[in-house]
């Protein structure tokens, strides 16, 4: 395998050369060293890739989205089905970015947190995998997650419509977890905020589109910004995350 993709050669070259390290000279391990880092990291992100679709085709066929009626979009974003590489990250910064288009803010200028992706309990249904979040300490007021919706989100979009957030989530202490929706049409951007109401882990958060003011002509991108009020030497494991849409029930 490494023969067909060229890399024989340099893995044997490598060998050879490391049989009397001592013999080189100190660049010439270090950009050896660095050559075989990034190889690595290579390796390890396609090792990854494989292992998600492997597991996706052992799934069964349901998703495990509740879906309402005449749902026309769902979708699970890419931490909660695929794996991370590197899978965990301390001293968030702001923003992080992390794979499918989540990016993690928050306003703290002090603070230690961390956030693990791992497998998700038996008991939570379509997810893969969750994230894990731990503050340890903290002088922000808030850590988002903001996740840009895909175009297929907005095609055919109207003020008919509601989209909802999913959450499968434990709560160390209660913290209140808020989702706002951002939709741009035009210059300008609409924006609903909404409570997420839990019933024990399972929680969510609806948006009505016809009390918006959205020019459906006009859309350009939506995104969601799911926001944790607060947190502080607490743990929040966010277990499922999934986002629908569909036609508003008629009165």
């Amino acid at each position: 395998m490494f023969g067909g993709f060229g890399l024989g050669q340099t893995l044997k070259r490598w060998q050879r050369a490391l049989r009397v390290p001592k013999d080189l000279p100190s660049s010439e391990l270090n950009r050896m060293a660095g050559d075989i880092r990034g190889l690595r990291d290579r390796l390890d992100v396609m090792s990854a890739q494989a292992r998600s679709e492997l597991r996706a085709r052992k799934a069964s066929d349901t998703d495990g989205i509740e879906r309402p009626d005449q749902c026309d979009w769902a979708v699970r974003p890419a931490p909660w089905t695929s794996e991370m590489r590197p899978r965990g990250v301390v001293g968030l910064s702001s923003p992080q970015p992390l794979p499918g288009g989540i990016t993690v803010f928050h306003d703290a200028t002090h603070a230690d947190f961390s956030l693990v992706q791992d497998r998700a309990p038996m008991w939570v249904e379509g997810s893969q995998f969750g994230l894990v979040l731990e503050v340890y300490r903290s002088d922000g007021s808030f850590i988002s997650f903001v996740q840009d919706l895909p175009g297929e989100a907005l095609v055919g979009l109207t003020r008919n419509h509601f989209i909802a957030i999913r959450l499968v989530a434990e709560r160390e202490q209660p913290v209140e977890i808020y989702a706002r929706l951002n939709v741009q049409h035009g210059p300008n951007v609409e924006q609903i905020v909404r409570q997420v109401e839990f019933d024990g882990t399972n929680g969510v958060a609806e948006f009505d589109l016809a009390y918006s003011k959205i020019n459906e002509k006009r859309l350009e991108k939506a995104w969601l910004d799911l926001i944790i009020e607060g947190p502080k030497m607490t743990r929040i494991a966010l277990w499922d995350m999934a986002l629908l849409r569909a036609p508003r029930a008629d009165f």
